[in-house]
């Protein structure tokens, strides 16, 4: 039997990888089937990638709506002052996850740090604009010395989230102007 290139096991890779950002529920036999691979094959190239720490795990995406709450994106502006480990230590270990969820309801979905005018950008869940208010000052309150500025923004409308379009994107028609 000949041995599969590089390149060949980073393409069946990928087809795997794509399928399982479409729709993350769907079961080995399900991906074995529309890649045309053995579910064996499919079943050790997923536990290879899960191992190695490219698949990070799997999550469903939630319509807010539907969830009774909204999203919002917060951008975070830092202060010049540098970073030290125990600020990186705070992040980390995601104190503010646990406290806005512990303490507000919020459920942070995506949190990245950035180049550019804003060094960072959270997109989250809360029940509401005053909740989301109160989670902007909760990030003062932790990073107070690190941060020049914070901007809150609701999301009026996710056309794409989680790699996955958004079902309802006809509404998004509503927004047009008439």
């Amino acid at each position: 039997m000949p041995k599969t290139s590089k390149e060949q096991i980073k393409k069946d890779e990928q087809k795997i990888i794509d399928l399982l950002q479409s729709d993350a529920g769907q079961g080995i036999d399900s991906i074995a089937k529309k890649c045309g691979f053995s579910r064996q094959k499919v079943w050790r190239i997923i536990k290879r990638l899960e191992e190695n720490g490219t698949l990070w795990g799997y999550t469903a995406v939630v319509d807010s709506k539907k969830a009774e709450c909204e999203r919002f994106i917060i951008l975070i502006k830092r202060t010049p002052k540098p970073l030290n480990k125990e600020l990186v230590g705070i992040i980390t270990e995601r104190k503010l996850a646990r406290k806005a969820k512990e303490k507000l309801g919020i459920k942070i979905e995506v949190s990245c740090s950035m180049n550019g005018v804003y060094s960072w950008i959270l997109l989250f869940t809360a029940p509401d604009l005053t909740t989301a208010e109160r989670f902007s000052e909760l990030i003062y309150d932790i990073y107070e010395e690190y941060i020049s500025e914070v901007l809150l923004l609701p999301v009026i409308f996710p056309v794409k989230l989680g790699n996955l379009d958004n079902p309802n994107v006809k509404e998004f028609e509503l927004f047009l102007p008439k």
